[in-house]
């Protein structure tokens, strides 16, 4: 029986040959666009900085876009203050009409008496210069009173203008400084710039001189207007520019000297 001798295995000799990797890079991280959504976990992208030199957003824009919020609070204020009454009228339903937030509102107006007088102020005052100005025109007292009266018929009686008299008179006996308000920015006014036109009538003999001490006398039918109108216009009703016509005859016999 024949014995094989089996091959011993040679130790390697000297340092062991190191294993060779193949290196590759980094994956660069994908590009993002600027003020495009971060992906999960990474940092948000802040936005890109305007370029030196670049304009604002324009003012007018943002102006005219305050202006008409603020025209249509206004505008849902007095519908709300017509159909409820001042007492009743709620600002979330004045919000809800505008169509802005509740908080809205209080960005332009403290309250609810604020939004009212503001009514006034908006609606009443170019009519309140228009009067404050006649006396220094100029006109005959018979013809300045007459153009006074023809815009308190066309644009009170003829315009919403007419809703914010019929909320004074309704609500102003039970909110008196609503009432003190209207009175010191509209009425106050007006009967100064009347008694103004009534004094030069009188000097001119054209008017009683009594009427000066009353010159709520020649406004007075711009009132019943407004009343009759409320109330029984449906029924019977009236020219108010006729009448107020015809008032001014009255009291200048038909504009003759006396």
């Amino acid at each position: 029986m024949l014995i094989m001798d089996t091959p011993k295995r040679r130790k390697p000799t000297g340092a062991p040959r190191s294993e060779k990797r193949e290196i590759r890079p980094a994956a660069a991280a994908p590009a993002v666009k600027a003020g495009a959504p971060p992906a999960p976990g990474g940092a948000p992208e802040p936005p890109p900085a305007p370029l030196p030199g670049a304009p604002p957003a324009p003012r007018g824009v943002r102006a005219e876009k305050t202006a008409m919020r603020r025209a249509a609070i206004l505008a849902a204020a007095l519908d709300e203050f017509s159909e409820r009454g001042f007492a009743a009228a709620r600002l979330d339903d004045v919000a809800r009409r505008a169509g802005v937030a509740k908080g809205t509102i209080y960005l332009y107006f403290e309250d609810k008496e604020a939004l009212f007088q503001e009514l006034i102020t908006t609606m009443m005052g170019p009519l309140v210069a228009d009067l404050k100005a006649l006396p220094n025109q100029e006109l005959p007292p018979r013809a300045a009173l007459e153009h006074l009266l023809a815009v308190f018929a066309k644009e009170v009686l003829g315009t919403e203008r007419r809703r914010v008299l019929r909320l004074v008179l309704s609500d102003g006996p039970r909110f008196p400084r609503l009432a003190e308000f209207h009175y010191r920015n509209v009425v106050m006014p007006a009967l100064a710039a009347v008694r103004a036109l009534l004094v030069e009538a009188a000097a001119r003999g054209e008017v009683n001189p009594r009427l000066v001490d009353f010159p709520q006398l020649v406004v007075a039918p711009g009132l019943m207007s407004v009343i009759w109108s409320s109330l029984f216009d449906r029924f019977l009703p009236i020219d108010p520019e006729a009448m107020l016509r015809a008032h001014l005859d009255i009291l200048f016999d038909r504009g003759e000297p006396r």
